[in-house]
């Protein structure tokens, strides 16, 4: 056992061990974050019986959780090599090049799945140009020198971000619905066009149809 720690801890196979617990929490934190999220779009919107949307549980869920574990290990891997072939030192374009082929390789597909994470990373580099507030979103525990925290919008940027993108998805919704992803589509139309429908009660107030 004592041998086995002393290889772990070694540093000459830090950067390679790194990139398997990369591999593997990205691996969990895609079953973390789809699983949930698969379960209760198969309760709301899923077809079939029970026996059919537990099968799209699932698939949803490996790729998800697959696809993360690839990146990461691609992402980290291509650091690496980059890193050894500019002897030793990292360069600031490492990480986009690094970032940009991981996610050729492995986002790179059109899926459901793909176009989903695809679409949420591009929403969050989409708001990092909002310019930023002057606190930190927690002071609770202060950042130790050299330490960057997470910089919450400006107010004032944010209110105008937020106005644009919401009157942006609703002309979308109504008037080129066919360009929005199938998953939020399905979201919107259940909150906006399927509030409009019902013939009792029942289905005004309890189930939806």
């Amino acid at each position: 056992m004592s041998t086995l720690e002393d290889l772990i801890l070694n540093p000459a196979y830090q950067p390679y061990l790194a990139i398997l617990k990369g591999a593997r929490n990205g691996l969990v934190y895609g079953v973390k974050v789809r699983f949930p999220h698969a379960l209760v779009m198969a309760i709301l919107f899923g077809r079939g019986d029970w026996k059919a949307r537990a099968r799209v549980i699932f698939r949803a869920t490996k790729q998800h959780a697959f696809n993360l574990a690839k990146f990461v290990a691609l992402y980290k891997s291509f650091l690496l090599l980059q890193k050894k072939a500019n002897g030793g030192k990292e360069r600031s374009m490492d990480t986009f090049v690094a970032g940009l082929l991981g996610g050729y390789i492995v986002f790179g597909e059109r899926t459901a799945i793909n176009e989903q994470i695809v679409l949420y990373v591009v929403s969050r580099v989409l708001a990092s140009f909002i310019p930023r507030a002057t606190q930190p979103y927690s002071s609770s525990a202060p950042a130790a020198p050299g330490v960057v925290k997470p910089m919450p919008p400006d107010s004032r940027y944010f209110t105008l971000f937020a106005a644009m993108s919401w009157g942006a998805v609703m002309w979308l919704f109504e008037h080129r619905g066919e360009t929005i992803q199938p998953g939020m589509f399905n979201s919107m139309t259940y909150l906006y066009r399927d509030s409009e429908r019902w013939t009792t009660l029942r289905n005004l107030l309890w189930h939806n149809q």
